[in-house]
């Protein structure tokens, strides 16, 4: 009686515990239920979006985009700064080496390639940085804290008097330059629907365009002063950017997709709220979606760059830094050093900062045309189009420069060069920021953007020497026959992209992992349909 009296109070408990278990476990897979259902809604609603519906649903979206894009101004500024500072009379009096008339005086070719290469080298270490700090603390203080680092490099670079000197400063001024390269297409790609994805990482392209523009008007103005007012002024106007930035990118919400990744869910509600009207975003099925996409992706180990050559990441990584390479290679370097290009060809120094200018604007329009271009017509496709386009206006370049030295052939070449820089913001750089933004995984999105810009600097820097060494006079002296060289590399960055590249538009970053999970040759994405209740 007394072992009957003591054994129903442990099965009482023993029945309790297992009816609790029971429950926990029900309560577990209701919950998952409705999650899932939940994420389901999030991203049909995205997917039925149109392009002004998304706009109106995500107003502040677009312009948290806009100010986190704002930031490439600086390393653009700068970039095309260095490339016209090598055509300027003052600068090449002060810093160069002066031969007998025609040539005048010349900044020595090691120094031209130094001088461009060493914010890049700045910019390798940045990205690098940019990864793990942004994994850890978010786009928003990673970018603070670059932009702070900027305010006091500049000073470095304005009170420099020798081309050492400079050189140092610049390196410097790179390393935020690689935490704004790395972070802004991630940022603007994760806080926008999948519709404004498009423009929203586009507008990279056209702030690069902008800080061109400034950087030609503000050359073309100083082109005749003899003082160093010539340069210490275009220096000094790097000010103008950081400060205000800072102040914005404070009142920035982050991107609830890191929010997520770091399991702060209300903070990510709150985020979505804020980049959406509360009337038609809900933001519990937002970050639904965002937890669906991120549990695919689960890994019990923090996110490393080893992880970005395993599995199915490597696909994505070799198609981010394969992208990134293209764009040195196909003509990129020619825009850069536009007005240095068009006193090469022939071109007086006047009418050559002139052209140098009206290449930055006309590349500001077609960056804004190239948003209808890629939203409708997708990624794929203007990519490799545009890349056949200027790989075949390259070789032309080489052609005409190969004619003789009339002025003619002279007004042909610099055509061909305008024409060149101009179309290769229609297609395929435009089209890169987009790709770089939608290929890589979301737990890896900073560490791939990252490496992806690594290997853009990587492979830059030997061609900003080679580049450097064909316009030179006292060196290769090549001028249009450069078109040659960059039309050959142009041909193989396209033959690549052919087989390579997949076809994004319309899909949401679940559908992505998917793909490239399954492994779906590129050439067949535009085809492939992906379930709706598909978790892989």
């Amino acid at each position: 009686m007394a072992h009957d009296l003591e054994s129903k109070p442990q099965a009482a408990m023993e029945n309790e515990e297992k009816e609790a278990r029971s429950n926990s476990v029900f309560a577990e897979k209701a919950e998952m239920a409705d999650f899932k259902a939940d994420a389901i809604l999030a991203e049909n609603a995205e997917h039925n979006m149109g392009v002004i519906q998304a706009i109106k649903a995500y107003p502040m979206a677009s312009f948290w985009a806009f100010v986190m894009s704002c930031t490439i101004i600086m390393e653009s500024y700068d970039v095309f700064l260095m490339g016209n500072f090598l055509a300027l009379t003052k600068f090449k009096t002060d810093f160069g080496v002066c031969y007998p008339l025609p040539v005048g005086c010349v900044i020595e070719t090691k120094w031209q390639s130094a001088l461009q290469v060493s914010g890049q080298l700045g910019a390798l270490i940045g990205v690098f940085l940019a990864g793990p700090l942004t994994s850890r603390i978010g786009y928003r203080y990673a970018t603070l804290t670059g932009l702070m680092l900027l305010n006091v490099f500049i000073f470095s670079f304005y009170f420099a008097k020798s081309l050492p000197v400079m050189f140092v400063a610049q390196l410097l001024e790179g390393l935020p330059w690689g935490i704004f390269i790395a972070n802004a297409p991630a940022y603007c790609s994760e806080i926008v629907p999948i519709q404004l994805r498009a423009p929203a990482t586009q507008m990279l392209q056209m702030f690069w365009a902008i800080g061109s523009i400034i950087v030609g008007a503000v050359t073309y103005s100083y082109n005749k002063v003899e003082t160093t007012d010539a340069y210490r002024i275009p220096i000094a106007l790097q000010w103008m950017f950081p400060t205000p930035l800072a102040i914005l990118i404070f009142c920035a919400p982050e991107s609830p997709w890191w929010l997520v990744r770091k399991g702060r869910l209300e903070a990510a509600a709150h985020s979505v709220e804020r980049l959406g009207r509360r009337s038609q975003v809900k933001s519990a099925e937002t970050v639904a979606m965002m937890r669906r996409v991120i549990d695919m992706e689960a890994s019990i180990k923090p996110p490393g760059h080893l992880e970005l050559f395993k599995g199915t990441d490597l696909r994505r990584t070799l198609i981010v830094c394969g992208v990134y390479l293209a764009q040195n290679l196909t003509g990129n370097l020619i825009a850069n050093q536009a007005v240095y290009f068009f006193q090469q060809a022939g071109i007086n120094d006047d009418t050559a900062f002139a052209l140098g200018l009206i290449t930055s604007a006309l590349q500001w329009i077609f960056v804004i045309l190239s948003w209808i271009l890629t939203t409708y017509y997708g990624r794929r496709a203007i990519y490799l189009w545009g890349s056949a386009a200027n790989t075949i206006l390259l070789i032309a370049l080489g052609v005409a420069a190969s004619v003789g030295t009339s002025n003619a052939a002279n007004l042909a070449q610099a055509s061909l060069g305008l024409i060149v820089s101009v179309l290769f913001t229609l297609g395929p750089a435009p089209a890169s920021w987009v790709i770089i933004g939608e290929t890589s995984a979301i737990r890896l999105r900073p560490l791939t953007t990252g490496m992806g810009r690594a290997t853009y600097y990587i492979v830059e820097i030997p061609c900003i020497f080679l580049a450097s060494y064909m316009l030179n006079p006292k060196s290769g002296n090549l001028g249009g026959k450069c078109g040659y060289v960059w039309g050959a590399t142009g041909l193989l960055c396209l033959i690549t992209a052919y087989f390579q590249l997949p076809e994004m538009k319309n899909r949401s970053y679940r559908e992505i992992d998917i793909m490239f999970k399954r492994r779906i040759p590129a050439r067949k994405w535009k085809k492939t349909e992906i379930d709706v209740n598909d978790d892989e």
